[in-house]
């Protein structure tokens, strides 16, 4: 009997068995690349399906073949490039595949623990070994945090979930990366289906898996994971991409598994997402990481410190200019990360010893005491908000009273004189308005503060509580 036949005839089977949706996810790009008497090639246009297959649905494909054929085959699946090239090695003879294969090594994270299955099927973005709860420093701002974090990773699959989804918030260079990649690779230690993604990952994998008529099987693919881990959740684009993002939310919580997600600002926060992503958010525990401290900053230096010390010999920061920079470069732990390899390159290079007088040379443009706060609209809704007592939804809303108009005006008026956002910029973070709105409201405003003293002290409040 032809190849040919004999596949026609395997694909009925599976359809019967395992329904047409799953079918046509799986099988129906599936061609036959090489076919001999004991041993078959197919290919399929994706490494993402041929991951799967091989992990899934292999088994079952060589059992319905060799039946058909009344003879054992060995199979290989192979993906096939954009130019039609194939391998030219052959599938392994029947003899050989008949005797229990080693399996193959999964593929490792440098410190020795294996990546999971779903991490390396889906194409998880990658770990690195160096953020682990070991290496992350704490302090004041960040203990809840850690705490949080630590809970969901030492969790084992039978344990009741407590924190379902867990978002992390913070600023940039403030460690919310760092607490994901370490929970991501304590989980995985622990035997758990880990997958770890950044938001952009996650669109470009849903795109992907539309283009190429994988996207039922893309979505199986999530569910079946213990643990999802989302970064940099503000940079999630697209409707259908959010909408996707806010199905598996649902069906991974329904089903007791674990969400981890991080972002530079609360749910709430976030206006380009879906309003049923922000909910289903909110509903679990959030979590702020503040600002580094002083003597946070210092005991970071101090961990960096040891680390340099055992890759250059004789290396020493002394105390004085620790402290000098933990005092001065308040930004966040890059600006540390990037004034201590100053230090590091200043002193290997031209073997000048470290002084206050070669770090003040070094890194004087991350010194930034004078330089004025960068003010942000969300910050201007929520002073503003709680100034006048009302909330920042009612802010954003379409509420037409003077308790609420004024307000937003005068909101509208900070944004547009204390931030270099542009009116129609401004109108989108104020519930979609438009441009002339904005302008209307920042006249408006400009003329009453010239006129009405107690309003004026009022706008200069507001905006020294927006600077300090």
């Amino acid at each position: 009997m032809r190849a040919g036949a004999i596949w026609e005839r395997v694909g009925r089977r599976l359809r019967a068995e395992l329904g047409e949706d799953v079918f046509s996810s799986w099988f129906k790009s599936i061609e036959i690349d090489l076919a001999e008497t004991d041993a078959v090639r197919l290919s399929v246009p994706t490494r993402f399906l041929k991951s799967w297959i091989d992990h899934h649905y292999k088994d079952r494909i060589i059992a319905r073949w060799s039946e058909e054929a009344g003879q054992p085959v060995a199979i290989e699946v192979i993906v096939r490039t954009a130019a039609g090239a194939r391998t030219v090695s052959r599938p392994r003879p029947v003899e050989e595949a008949a005797r229990p294969a080693a399996p193959a090594p999964a593929p490792q994270r440098h410190d020795g623990t294996h990546l999971s299955a779903a991490q390396n099927t889906l194409g998880g973005s990658p770990l690195d070994p160096r953020l682990t709860f070991e290496t992350f420093v704490q302090g004041r701002s960040n203990t809840l945090a850690r705490a949080a974090a630590l809970q969901v990773a030492q969790s084992r699959p039978s344990d009741a979930v407590l924190f379902n989804p867990l978002y992390i918030h913070a600023g940039v260079g403030l460690g919310k990366t760092h607490l994901l990649q370490a929970v991501a690779g304590t989980a995985q230690a622990g035997g758990r289906r880990v997958l770890y993604l950044t938001a952009e990952k996650f669109t470009f994998g849903f795109v992907a898996a539309l283009k190429n008529q994988t996207a039922i099987a893309f979505k199986e693919a999530l569910r079946n994971i213990d643990l999802l881990i989302i970064d940099d959740l503000q940079f999630l684009q697209g409707k259908q991409t959010q909408a996707e993002f806010c199905h598996t939310l649902n069906a991974l919580i329904d089903a007791g598994r674990q969400i981890v997600v991080a972002g530079d600002r609360p749910p709430s926060d976030l206006e380009n997402l879906d309003e049923r992503v922000r909910s289903r958010l909110a509903g679990g525990l959030t979590v702020e990481i503040g600002a580094l401290d002083e003597n946070l900053r210092f005991d970071i230096l101090k961990q960096k410190l040891a680390h340099a010390r055992a890759q250059h010999p004789g290396f020493d920061v002394p105390p004085t200019v620790m402290s000098y920079v933990a005092k001065n470069v308040t930004q966040n732990g890059r600006d540390l990360d990037g004034a201590f390899n100053r230090l590091i390159a200043t002193n290997r290079l031209t073997n000048q010893p470290v002084t206050i007088e070669m770090a003040e040379r070094s890194i004087r443009d991350l010194v930034r005491i004078a330089e004025p706060k960068r003010v942000k609209i969300e910050d201007i809704q929520k002073i503003v908000a709680q100034h006048y007592n009302v909330s920042r939804s009612d802010i954003l809303s379409s509420r037409r009273t003077a308790t609420v108009v004024r307000p937003r005006q005068i909101a509208m008026y900070l944004a547009k004189t204390m931030t270099l956002r542009s009116l129609p910029e401004i109108g989108r973070r104020f519930g979609g308005r438009d441009h002339t709105t904005v302008l209307h409201a920042v006249r408006k405003i400009e003329g009453l503060v010239g006129q009405d003293p107690a309003l004026s002290e009022e706008v200069e409040a507001l905006k020294r509580r927006l600077n300090d």
